[in-house]
């Protein structure tokens, strides 16, 4: 059968470089992810494949067309995400995605969520005072609640930022550590620095630290506080018995937010002891101002192999079922 050819042509010639990518690298994966062929002449695109895969592909320039018409532009990076949400779902709405923006520093700007479960989750922290995100490593859980928190520090919602780890890996005994708190938790921490390093400039973040606006917590030293103004991270929450998840989610102040983060499937606890984190999600799933955000494998948004990884090791632990 004879493939069908189309003929695009773009409107705003500035958007040619983020779209097509360095040395067209954008247009060679759009050929790989939908099957088609592409040769461009300046702003015009013809398009070679089956009549389904043509009409794919010429959403996709569409939307991303009308995101930069809405002074919504969109980078490299970004346009890379576009083609797999829409490989994974051609009738999705790239718009209501990539319109959700977190702001942090002039250093970054503006973060925007990379699929359907990134822009439900930043909703959601928006709307509730209490969210539970759940899902496997790379879904952009973590640096997504920093981004949150960051945005909530530098708008003054918030007086502080307070960042809690288990450190099972410690058997939470730091005591028997050198130095003082934070260089106990530091090696747990380093994925939450990593993404505050990320947003704003590295001494802003030592100045906060500092100055107490920005706090870092081992869970075990929780206990018997009261945290108003504050916006609250729990990460590793699976790693969380269910005596500490009840002591963090008690300790939520007036006009505070909390948001806990956990990977249900990589639980380092002792195997007689229950993980918070799942025991958490029947209790209080139905309780108004709490919300909890599922993620799955499709959300992944490091390394294509990571996906693949992790959707190879979920289905050994369901066969093992």
């Amino acid at each position: 059968m004879k493939p069908d050819t189309k003929e695009l042509v773009l409107e705003n010639n500035a958007l040619i470089p983020e779209l097509f990518g360095s040395q067209d690298l954008n247009l060679k994966l759009i050929e790989k992810k939908f099957n088609v062929r592409i040769t461009t002449r300046e702003n015009h695109i013809r398009l070679k494949g089956s009549p389904k895969d043509i009409e794919t592909v010429e959403n996709l320039f569409m939307q991303l067309e009308k995101l930069h018409e809405a002074n919504l532009p969109v980078e490299n990076g970004d346009v890379k995400f576009a083609i797999r949400l829409m490989a994974e779902d051609p009738k999705v709405d790239l718009k209501l995605i990539f319109s959700e923006r977190v702001t942090v520093s002039p250093k970054k700007g503006y973060i925007t969520p990379k699929g359907p479960a990134q822009h439900q989750f930043i909703q959601s922290i928006r709307k509730d005072d209490i969210v539970l995100s759940i899902g496997p490593a790379g879904t952009g859980k973590t640096y997504l609640a920093v981004a949150m928190a960051v945005e909530g520090l530098l708008k003054k919602k918030f007086k502080r930022i307070v960042l809690v780890r288990p450190a099972v890996e410690a058997g939470e005994k730091l005591g028997y550590l050198p130095g003082d708190i934070a260089d106990k938790i530091n090696p747990y921490l380093m994925p939450l620095y990593d993404a505050l390093n990320d947003m704003m400039e590295e001494n802003h973040v030592r100045h906060l630290m500092d100055d107490g606006a920005i706090e870092i917590v081992p869970l075990a030293y929780m206990r018997g506080r009261t945290l108003s103004d504050s916006f609250i991270i729990l990460d590793e929450a699976q790693n969380a018995t269910k005596e500490q998840m009840k002591m963090f989610l008690t300790r939520l102040g007036f006009r505070s937010k909390m948001v806990v983060t956990g990977d249900i499937t990589q639980v380092d606890l002792p195997t007689h002891i229950d993980s918070g984190l799942i025991h958490v999600q029947n209790l209080l799933n139905k309780v108004q101002g709490i919300d909890f955000v599922y993620f799955s494998a499709k959300d992944v948004v490091r390394h294509e192999l990571v996906k693949k990884i992790i959707t190879a090791y979920a289905k050994i632990d369901s066969e093992q079922e």
